[in-house]
C-alpha cells in the first residue's frame, strides 16, 4: 500500500514538474510526455516485491522518457530510487551492476542536458547521485536485516520464557501435589487410630466410641476434600521416604524467625477469633506467606516486612507488605507469584499482588473457610 501511494505521488510530481519547466533545447512536455511519465514512475508500486524487475523497468522507462528530448531531470528520481530498493534488498553484486546502469544513465543524461558547463562536472553529479542513493539503500538493508534478526531473537527468547513459566507451573503443582499428599496421608493415619480405638472401646466405653466416630467423620471429609484437590495438579512420579504432615499457621513464628536471620525484620499480627483451620487452608496460608517473605528476602534489600493474619466468619485472609522498592514487581511476578496464584485458586481464593499505596510491596491472601476449590 505504501509503495502504491508512493508510485501515485511520483506520477503526480513529474507530471506536475514537467507541465511547469519549459527549458529551451527540450521538448515541450505533453500528453505523450504525461504517459510516459506514468510509464517510468508506475513500478514503483511494486518496487519491494521484485527489486530488480522495477529496477530494469525503470531504468527502460527513463530511457524511453530520454529519446524524445523531454527533460530528464523530472523523472531522475525515479531511477534513483529503484536502485535505493536493490541496494536495501539485493546482494552487493547485483547492487554494483545496477550503480553503474544507474551511473551511466545519469551520465549520458547530464551530458546532454545541455545545463551543465562540463563533462567532469556531470560525472561528478551523477556519481553523487548514484553514491546517495546506493548508500542509504544499503544502511536501510542492514538496518532492516537487523531488526529481522532482532524479532527472531526476540520470538526465541519469548517462547523460551513461556517454555520455562510452563516448567515452573509443573513444578509447583509437582511440589503442591506432594504436599497435599502429606495432608491426606495425615488424616487416613488419623482415622487409622481413631477407628482402632473406636474398636477397641466400643463396649465398654460408648461416649469414648461415638467420640471416635464423630472425628473420624470430620477427618475423613477433610482428607476426601484434599484428595480431590489433589487429583487437580499434576503429580510427581517419585515417592519420598518419609510423610510428615505440611506446616500450618503454627508454623508462621519460625518462619519469621527465619527471615529474621537473613536480615528482614517480620512482625506478625493476628486479628479475629483464632480458629482450626482445614489443614489444606492452613498449608496455602503458610506457603504464601512462604513465597511472599522470600521474594522479600531477594528483592527488596534491605526491608522490614509485616504479616497480617485475619480470621472472618467464613473466610481467612492474610497481607504481607513490606517497605522495600515497590519498582520490583517485574521482578518478583515470575515462578513463585504464578504459585501463589495457583495455590489460592486451588482452594477457592483470590490473590493480589502489586505496589503498595504507601511504597513497598504488598501481597494479599483471601481463601473461604469452606475451601471449595476447584476440587468440591
Amino acid at each position: 500500500m505504501a509503495d502504491a501511494l508512493l508510485a501515485v505521488f511520483m506520477i503526480g510530481f513529474t507530471v506536475e514538474a514537467g507541465s511547469a519547466v519549459d527549458l529551451p533545447g527540450f521538448r515541450p512536455f505533453d500528453a505523450t510526455g504525461a504517459v510516459l511519465s506514468v510509464l517510468v514512475n508506475a513500478p514503483l508500486a511494486v518496487r519491494r516485491r521484485a527489486p530488480l524487475t522495477v529496477f530494469v523497468l525503470l531504468l527502460a522507462g527513463w530511457a524511453g522518457y530520454l529519446i524524445p528530448g523531454y527533460w530528464p531531470g523530472v523523472s531522475a528520481l525515479a531511477l534513483l530510487l529503484g536502485l535505493y530498493t536493490v541496494a536495501a534488498h539485493r546482494s552487493l553484486q547485483v547492487t554494483t551492476v545496477c550503480a553503474v546502469a544507474t551511473l551511466a544513465a545519469e551520465t549520458y543524461a547530464a551530458c546532454h542536458s545541455q545545463l551543465i558547463g562540463s563533462t567532469w562536472t556531470a560525472v561528478f553529479q551523477s556519481m553523487l547521485l548514484t553514491g546517495v542513493a546506493w548508500g542509504f539503500g544499503a544502511n536501510a538493508g542492514r538496518l532492516a536485516q537487523r531488526n529481522g534478526q532482532l524479532r527472531v531473537l526476540t520470538g526465541q527468547l519469548r517462547r523460551e520464557q513461556e517454555d520455562r513459566a510452563r516448567r515452573a507451573v509443573t513444578e509447583e503443582r509437582v511440589r503442591t501435589a506432594r504436599e497435599l499428599h502429606d495432608v491426606v496421608a495425615h488424616h487416613m493415619s488419623v482415622i487409622a487410630v481413631q477407628a482402632e480405638m473406636a474398636r477397641y472401646v466400643f463396649e465398654s466405653d460408648p461416649a469414648a466410641s461415638r467420640t471416635a466416630l464423630d472425628v473420624i467423620g470430620r477427618t475423613s471429609s477433610e482428607g476426601l476434600d484434599e484428595l480431590r484437590r489433589m487429583l487437580t495438579v499434576l503429580r510427581s512420579g517419585e515417592d519420598d521416604d518419609t510423610y510428615v504432615p505440611a506446616p500450618g499457621l503454627e508454623g508462621l513464628e519460625e518462619l519469621a524467625a527465619r527471615v529474621g536471620a537473613a536480615g528482614v525484620h517480620v512482625e506478625i499480627s493476628v486479628r479475629g477469633k483464632v480458629r482450626s483451620l482445614p489443614d489444606g487452608v492452613g498449608l496455602c496460608v503458610y506457603r504464601v506467606v512462604q513465597e511472599a517473605l522470600t521474594n522479600v528476602v531477594k528483592h527488596a534489600r534491605p526491608a522490614r516486612a509485616w504479616v497480617s493474619l485475619a480470621y472472618g466468619a467464613e473466610e481467612v485472609s492474610v497481607r504481607i507488605a513490606d517497605d522495600g522498592r515497590s519498582e520490583r514487581f517485574q521482578e518478583s511476578a515470575g515462578h513463585g507469584m504464578i504459585g501463589m496464584r495457583e495455590r489460592a485458586e486451588l482452594y477457592g481464593g483470590t490473590l493480589v499482588a502489586g505496589a503498595g499505596a504507601e511504597g513497598g510491596f504488598v501481597v494479599t491472601l483471601v481463601l473461604p473457610l469452606a475451601a471449595g476449590g476447584v476440587g468440591s
